[in-house]
Order: structure tokens, then sequence, then C-alpha cells
């Protein structure tokens, strides 16, 4: 049961990326600003992490569906695959909504 939440941040990372691949919203629009806005958010995220950590804001917790696994202090292996999905998801979210609303703004002005 130690791996069940990494496995959950996996699919449904896989299932953003597959409505990604659907739509062509994200990485499949533009890999390669696609792969930079996903470095630089995790990046940012994970530096923020470092700070919440620093200042005892952060902590890790005993979760049972966690592996375990720590990269630094109080930083589970899940936290970078989360900051990944959550960059991911954003920005697919972000661009589907774009892509909805000027294809309405195209709809009202015919």
């Amino acid at each position: 049961m130690g791996a069940v939440y990494l496995l959950l941040l996996l699919t449904s990372l896989g299932c953003m990326l597959l409505l990604d691949y659907r739509f062509r919203l994200f990485f499949w629009r533009d890999w390669i600003s696609a792969a930079i806005v996903t470095v630089v958010g995790t990046v940012f995220f994970l530096i923020w992490d470092a700070f919440g950590i620093a200042l005892d804001i952060f902590f890790r917790g005993d979760a049972v569906i966690a592996t375990g696994i720590v990269l630094a202090p109080e930083m589970p292996l899940e936290e970078p695959i989360f900051l990944i999905f959550l960059v991911v998801c954003t920005m697919v979210l972000y661009t589907g909504s774009v892509r909805i609303l000027h294809h309405r703004r195209r709809q009202e002005s015919r």
C-alpha cells in the first residue's frame, strides 16, 4: 500500500497528458514551450517548498499510502511528481479555457 499515492499521481498525470494529446492543448501543441513552462513551474514550487520546510511551515507527515522515500528532509518522493502534475493540469485547464472562450467569441461575432 506504500506506493498508492505515487501510482495515483502518475495515473492522473497520464490522464492529463491524454487529454492534452486529444485536444492538442499544451505539450502536443508546442512541446518545447510546454517543457520549459513545466520545468520552470516545478522548480519554482520546489523552491517554494524548500522555503516552507526551512520555516517549519511544511511537514511530510506519516501517510501509509506514500512510499516513505524522502528526497530531502520533509520532501517526499511524491512531491516533485505532484508539482509536475499541478503545473501540467493548470496549463491544460488554462489552454483549454482559452480555446473555449475563443470559440465562443467567434460564435457570438457571427
